[in-house]
């Protein structure tokens, strides 16, 4: 299994899925935009805007490589080489972060993703989490059992193992709160080299990427679907915009992979599509005692059983 046939299945992947947000969307395209990285790879940046549900989305695929930097280096965790020449990496993998209309529909992110490094290295990573602006029990246990489910088929370890970690990495330190309802996170997912059978670790390490990677669609158009008619007014999108600032702090401020597509001369447009189309700060915003916006503060905090 090439890196070439990963690429090629992450596009793919992109593909099916603008294609099943569309559907569901009803009124939304994404345009296409190609671009070219200096050091080498490319990639599609697909965005929506103004679509009957989503305000604002992107479906991005890159694969790129080149010569590695220091800064590239110490960002992958790959530091303490031996002398001598940089070494090259090549990246491949699909990003996704869609911000709907409706307060009642939550903003969802996702991302899946290959590196591989000419030292021998190489490992997937990836992750979806979901960001309600008002958390709703049921709507959070389901996300969570269809994330649990799709890690079950796979290792009935990986969930148990994922969603604290989804829980410590989508984490704003400085707000002491959760971006949202977390999911799963994982990275340096490897094939392991002493193993007679690493070739077909590496498979199923895969397998088990695709299968996040394919659970996306199926998970988000049920929130479009459910959500998309539900009533709201001004105080709820005051609410809305107030959750975007959040989001956006923890993007800017703590997100790995922010931070790596800067420091590898990433596209600036392409990394930060992720960014709502408006957001708010209020100053010392404090939710009225017992309201739905201070029930879902209460609820924005690591280690919530949801399955």
């Amino acid at each position: 299994m090439t890196k070439e046939y990963i690429a090629d299945w992450f596009q793919g992947l992109q593909d099916r899925i603008c294609q099943s947000l569309e559907a569901a969307d009803g009124v939304g395209r994404f345009h296409e935009d190609h671009w070219e990285r200096p050091g080498g790879g490319g990639g599609r940046s697909r965005t929506m805007g103004n679509g009957a549900v989503i305000e604002k989305g992107g479906v991005g695929f890159s694969v790129v490589h080149g010569e590695a930097t220091e800064g590239t280096l110490r960002q992958l965790g790959l530091t303490g080489r031996e002398p001598g020449p940089l070494p090259t990496f090549f990246a491949t993998g699909v990003s996704i972060v869609l911000h709907p209309h409706n307060p009642m529909v939550p903003i969802i992110h996702m991302n899946v993703r290959y590196f591989e490094m000419s030292t021998g290295h190489n490992w997937f990573g990836g992750g979806i989490d979901l960001t309600p602006h008002y958390v709703v029990d049921e709507d959070a246990r389901w996300f969570h059992s269809q994330l649990k489910a799709v890690c079950d088929a796979h290792n009935p370890e990986y969930y148990p193992k994922f969603k604290p970690w989804a829980d410590d990495y989508f984490y704003i330190k400085h707000r002491k709160e959760t971006r949202g309802i977390g999911g799963i996170f994982f990275d340096n997912l490897r094939p392991e080299s002493e193993r007679s059978d690493a070739s077909e670790h590496k498979q199923e390490l895969f397998a088990f990427v695709q299968g996040v990677g394919e659970s996306f669609a199926p998970i988000y158009t049920h929130f479009m679907h459910q959500n998309r008619d539900l009533p709201f007014g001004e105080r709820e999108k005051q609410w809305q915009l107030l959750r975007r600032g959040r989001y956006v702090e923890f993007n800017l401020v703590w997100d790995r992979g922010t931070k790596f597509g800067l420091e590898t001369d990433g596209r600036t447009e392409s990394i930060l599509m992720s960014m709502p189309p408006q957001a708010n700060w209020t100053y010392n915003f404090q939710p009225e005692p017992d309201s739905e916006e201070a029930r879902t503060l209460s609820l924005l905090r690591k280690g919530v059983d949801w399955v």
